[in-house]
């Protein structure tokens, strides 16, 4: 074994050390050991034990665990501590700016036992309530995740949209006459992009290619035919395909739907080199209705389109308000005060769904019965002096272990609607997990299943469920699915949307907003509904104000009812 092995080991036997707090001395004496070995002039695996405790800052106890490393390829007590710590906390100790004693706040005061959960916390602007921590710690450890992420080349769609349209800019200032679309998993709005392509439709296709060889726009330029293929600084992969002007689209249309799909289509042409003026007249070719890019994954979009059932895509302009948000009540940062003008007068919405932590949520400020109550009047109060906008008063109310929501029913009948959410125990195994959540879409007051799998893109997978039976259970008790559309969620997967619609549940697009930056999230969750096939007639926030609260109030007089 060579020396750098040996002191990353002691390193994190330091580290793991200090995360649980043992013996101070200790941890400083293996963690200078550490420094020291890295940089020794001479292999440590060459010496003799006798040797090794002579060596300036390592002694008799170190050459100890130095010997067993050697002998054993790990230490016992090293392993110890690793099975008495979460994988993803031990993870966290690779980010760059925040030691163990950070990472032990983070872990025990705010649960947070993985990198995807932290950097969650990052963006709801979690980590400014713990001990020791500020705004510009939790920046620093937001950009330090995402260079982690980055690493992988894979990237959420919202990282790299602003970057897409900024190099589309680049290129058409570059090329000025020619036709330029950004194609590829980016149109089809695929949560997680790998690669960028952009299709470039230009009279002369030699001067195009050498003009962008000569931009010198990407790292690691290759030309192969006529695609010159990339990569940006941060690693992202851009391919960019040059096409003759005659057949722009047909690339465009080429480079746009997964390959099945378009194989599908194009096995309907009977045409071939076909030239066209626009997409449309491709799928006109085929015999098919316009398709829009967001639907191209597959045939069965193609069978719905044979049947005329291709919905008419919701739009962000159809959003009438935004439910499910989060104020200062609980771990948001803008007051209701500052919330509603925001609203209404910015983003010209009708109406709030305020959804504030519930009581065991404490890590979130989750809202006492006391504090409901206290927030209620608030709400009163604004309501009575706000024309033209309504606030609802609703609670993200934590799924207990065995399905139940955490108030009882006397405070849960205040709200005027209830989003039901799980946030902690996200290991349960499939069918427990599965019965979980349908227990809460049972319970009367639930009127939206929130982040239906908790999953965090691209760092936590989402809990194992049967899609199937919880999609059931909301269609049979007419509880509503969220689309989170914090670009970290996503979820409900939009691979499951038709399904829900097809069993006639509703869906909402929710932001989760902590702040009021973060209503601009729906954008992003309209994306993805429309990915899976929304339309605004099946979108609760869709509705006008007048009507979802007599959808509301119907709810709750069903449920007086049969309580």
């Amino acid at each position: 074994m060579e020396n750098k092995p040996i002191a990353r080991t002691l390193r994190l036997l330091s580290q793991l050390m200090e995360l649980h707090e043992v013996n101070p001395f200790k941890i400083k004496s293996i963690a200078n050991a550490a420094f020291k070995v890295d940089k020794l002039p001479f292999k440590l695996a060459d010496k003799p034990f006798d040797e090794l405790e002579k060596i300036d800052g390592i002694g008799k106890s170190l050459a100890g665990k130095i010997a067993e490393l050697l002998t054993t390829g790990t230490l016992i007590e090293l392993q110890e501590l690793l099975a008495a710590t979460p994988p993803g906390v031990v993870e966290m100790l690779a980010i760059k700016g925040i030691g163990p004693k950070k990472i032990a706040v983070i872990w025990h005061d705010l649960n947070i036992e993985n990198i995807g959960e932290l950097f969650y916390a990052c963006n709801e602007n979690r980590l400014i309530e713990a001990k020791g921590f500020g705004l510009k710690t939790q920046e620093e450890i937001r950009k330090a995740i995402e260079f982690k992420m980055a690493s992988s080349g894979k990237f959420l769609y919202a990282q790299v949209e602003t970057f897409a349209q900024n190099m589309l800019e680049q290129l058409q200032q570059l090329l000025p006459d020619a036709d330029m679309i950004i194609c590829g998993d980016y149109r089809r709005r695929v949560e997680i992009i790998t690669d960028l392509v952009y299709v470039i439709g230009a009279d002369d296709v030699g001067e195009a290619i050498t003009a962008l060889q000569r931009a010198d726009l990407l790292q690691n330029m290759q030309v192969t035919d006529n695609t010159i293929s990339g990569e940006t600084e941060a690693g992202l992969a851009v391919s960019l395909v040059v096409s003759d002007t005659v057949h722009f689209y047909t690339e465009v249309f080429a480079q746009t739907g997964n390959k099945e799909h378009v194989e599908a289509v194009l096995n309907r042409i009977k045409q071939p080199n076909l030239e066209v003026e626009s997409e449309e007249e491709i799928y006109e070719n085929a015999g098919l209705p316009y398709i829009e890019p967001e639907l191209r994954e597959g045939t069965a979009i193609i069978a719905k389109a044979i049947a005329s059932e291709l919905p008419q895509l919701i739009t962000y302009d159809d959003l009438k308000g935004t439910l499910h948000n989060h104020s200062t009540w609980s771990d948001g940062v803008h007051s209701l005060e500052e919330i509603v003008p925001y609203l209404r007068d910015t983003l010209g919405l009708e109406y709030l769904g305020i959804c504030d932590h519930s009581k065991s949520a404490f890590y979130a400020k989750g809202l006492s019965i006391e504090r409901v109550l206290q927030q209620h009047e608030e709400i009163d109060y604004i309501n009575k002096n706000t024309p033209g906008f309504h606030i609802f008063k609703g609670i993200e109310s934590d799924i207990l272990n065995d399905g139940q929501l955490d108030y009882p029913d006397e405070i849960l009948q205040r709200f005027d609607f209830i989003v039901a959410s799980v946030h902690s125990n996200l290991k349960m195994d499939h069918d427990k997990a599965t019965a979980r959540l349908i227990k809460a879409i049972e319970n009367p007051y639930t009127t939206i299943l929130g982040h239906p799998t908790g999953r965090l893109l691209l760092s936590r997978n989402g809990y194992s469920i049967d899609y199937k039976k919880v999609i059931d259970a909301c269609a049979a008790n007419g509880v509503v699915i969220e689309i989170n559309a914090n670009p970290l969620r996503l979820d409900l997967d939009w691979r499951w949307h038709q399904y829900a619609l097809d069993k006639g549940v509703w869906l909402s697009i929710n932001p989760d907003a902590h702040r009021n930056e973060g209503f601009l999230d729906m954008h992003y969750g309209v994306l993805t509904a429309r990915k899976g096939g929304l339309y605004k007639e099946r979108c609760l926030n869709a509705l006008s104000l007048d009507e979802i609260k007599q959808v509301f109030a119907k709810r709750k007089a069903h449920t007086s009812i049969n309580k």
